[in-house]
């Protein structure tokens, strides 16, 4: 019998072959939001921490292309800087995330039995709690700490990977080149780790991309609310927060991190989305 992970080395390049028009272009949109908080330090016109106070509350104009904020700082300027924050912390929550809930849920498929019940029902104890509450929870008796709030974030969505980890894992270990290795006599760490986990990967990418959309709302809100990046570091979420005292009178204040945001969580659900229906078999055969 032929070794099915033989087959998906070979035939894994051609799942990436035909991806939709819309997948292309989110990635290119993505991959532009990432560039520019990459080379955010020499785009930005002004020093994102720069005051001028003689210029507080501008509207858009030539010098300050998204205006000004209530201390004279570029809001153009901290936009591209807070991009920076941003997909660092959704990263970060992101790979805490996979790293923590693939294990468990691929140890849970494989293992079943207690293992699955004592694995499932604690994770089924974080899941019982708003994602929002649980983290204002963990953050309330830690300091603010933008590694901690990530930790504290890719915490929450451990049990979402986990779960979806141990369902595919479920359905693999009835398929015939899982038997074949059984038979074999394979050792558990070949199963797990030559044979599962290359099966894993399609889930794991489309899992992951929507997690890290997730991540930057959950950041961009605990910001808002005082448990994330702290002034006066530049942060969407933080840039929110201090806009909503001048929505009125000077509205551009919200306007350039809202709209970077919202163009980055859109093109990450729609990259995630349409990856999954590109990868997912059913939906390939239909």
């Amino acid at each position: 019998m032929a070794d099915r992970s033989t087959e998906i080395d070979v035939g894994a390049p051609a799942r990436w072959r035909g991806l939709p028009p819309g997948v292309i272009l989110a990635a290119g949109v993505l991959a532009a939001i990432v560039l520019a908080a990459v080379l955010s330090r020499w785009l930005t016109p002004f020093p994102a921490d720069q005051m001028h106070i003689k210029d507080r509350l501008t509207g858009p104009s030539l010098t300050y292309w998204a205006g000004t904020d209530e201390y004279g700082r570029d809001v153009l300027s901290r936009t591209l800087v807070g991009a920076r924050l941003s997909l660092l912390l959704g990263s970060a929550a992101t790979g805490i995330a996979l790293v923590l809930g693939v294990p468990l849920g691929l140890l849970a498929g494989f293992r079943r039995g207690w293992v699955d019940e004592l694995t499932m029902r604690g994770l089924d104890i974080v899941m019982s709690f708003p994602s929002l509450l649980f983290v204002l929870l963990i953050l309330g008796v830690l300091p603010v700490n933008p590694l901690l709030t990530a930790a504290a974030i890719g915490i929450v969505f451990v049990p979402h990977v986990a779960r979806l980890a141990r369902s595919v894992t479920l359905d693999l270990m009835s398929e015939d080149f899982i038997v074949a290795a059984h038979a074999r006599g394979e050792h558990a760490s070949y199963i797990l780790f030559r044979e599962l986990l290359p099966n894993l990967w399609p889930f794991i990418v489309v899992e992951g991309s929507l997690r890290f959309a997730f991540a930057i709302l959950l950041g961009a809100v605990l910001s808002f609310l005082g448990f994330g990046v702290q002034p006066p570091a530049a942060d969407w979420g933080l840039m929110l927060g201090s806009a909503r005292d001048f929505v009125e009178n000077a509205p551009w204040m919200a306007l350039a991190p809202g709209i970077a945001m919202s163009i980055t969580v859109i093109a990450v659900s729609l990259l995630g989305d349409g990856l999954r229906q590109h990868l997912d078999p059913t939906t390939a055969r239909s």
